[in-house]
């Protein structure tokens, strides 16, 4: 596995594909609801199998402030999922926000992936919003 930052049309293609599936296709979204108007000022990384180039998951981070990133739209494919893909997708978020030069990192997560962040060093702070009327998000945050 490898993780890129894509840059071809057909990347972005896979990346925004995995998006959609994952986090809105489920709740009945349009294509197109998978894009956020501020993605041109994010990093977006995906993680890839070297062995057939499939992508394996996604996501992006951004600068909120000077000193706090947010990561969104963290996904992995379900043949992927529970083999360190969001691991490692997370550690290089927090590598490419300090970089950024934040000195925190938040996520609203989704009721389902809390405990995912709890274990990759995240504190929960509050609930924050319902998603799609059904998907509770929790704000939590970790220091870099």
């Amino acid at each position: 596995m490898q993780i890129i930052k894509p840059s071809s049309f057909d990347e972005f293609e896979q990346y925004y594909r995995l998006r959609y599936e994952m986090l809105r296709k489920p709740w009945h979204q349009p294509v197109g609801s998978e894009r956020a108007e501020d993605d041109d000022q994010a990093v977006h990384l995906m993680a890839v199998n070297d062995d057939s180039g499939e992508i394996m998951g996604g996501c992006r981070v951004h600068l909120e402030t000077d000193t706090v990133a947010q990561l969104r739209f963290l996904a992995v494919g379900p043949k992927y999922q529970n083999k360190q893909v969001g691991r490692q997708l997370l550690q290089r978020v927090e590598e490419e926000a300090r970089q950024l030069g934040a000195k925190e990192l938040i996520v609203q997560a989704r009721e389902y992936a809390r405990n995912f962040y709890k274990r990759n060093g995240f504190i929960e702070e509050h609930p924050t919003h319902l998603l799609f009327g059904e998907v509770q998000h929790y704000q939590m945050r970790k220091p870099l």
